[in-house]
């Protein structure tokens, strides 16, 4: 099973309520006391996602009495796998495709060696076509794309 954690899921809603609070580039900044809560993720979690989405540079923390958290690119201009990246590391299915040499005990005699790369560029290309705009936008229902968004339902891949 394909699981992004939970880490990651956190750091989409936190992105994704700094854009809903206005707070993008040039924009106000929130706190994490004030993620939380208007998240309800706990705040040592969220001082994590901010920490982490930091070092990424899709946030950017502001200093002194005003200070807090505000993105550094509006959501339209984040690819979902950047965020997923950033958290959880290089979007692989298996840990030969990223590892390199020696990652795996089985490569000198691994008979699908190399064939897992279309698969996971393949992965990549369709989170990195999906923006963090996508999944911030408003609500709708299933099968409904919002105008603009791709329909991200089963619904709408095609029968074989």
């Amino acid at each position: 099973m394909l699981r992004l954690s939970k880490l990651t899921d956190y750091a989409v809603v936190v992105m994704a309520r700094l854009a809903h609070d206005g707070a993008g580039p040039d924009g106000r900044v929130q706190t994490a006391p004030g993620l939380a809560a208007a998240t309800g993720i706990a705040e040592p979690t969220v001082a994590k996602v901010l920490k982490i989405l930091g070092q990424a540079g899709l946030v950017e923390g502001v200093r002194g009495a005003r200070g807090g958290y505000r993105l550094t690119r509006m959501l339209p201009a984040v690819p979902l796998a950047e965020v997923i990246a950033a958290v959880d590391g290089p979007i692989a299915l298996t840990a030969c495709v990223d590892g390199g040499a020696g990652a795996c005990e089985a490569e000198a005699f691994c008979a699908v060696r190399g064939r897992w790369d279309p698969v996971n560029d393949a992965i990549r290309r369709a989170l990195s076509g999906i923006t963090m705009a996508d999944l911030a936008g408003p609500a709708h229902c299933p099968g409904h794309p919002a105008p603009g968004r791709p329909d991200l339902s089963l619904a709408s891949i095609p029968a074989e």
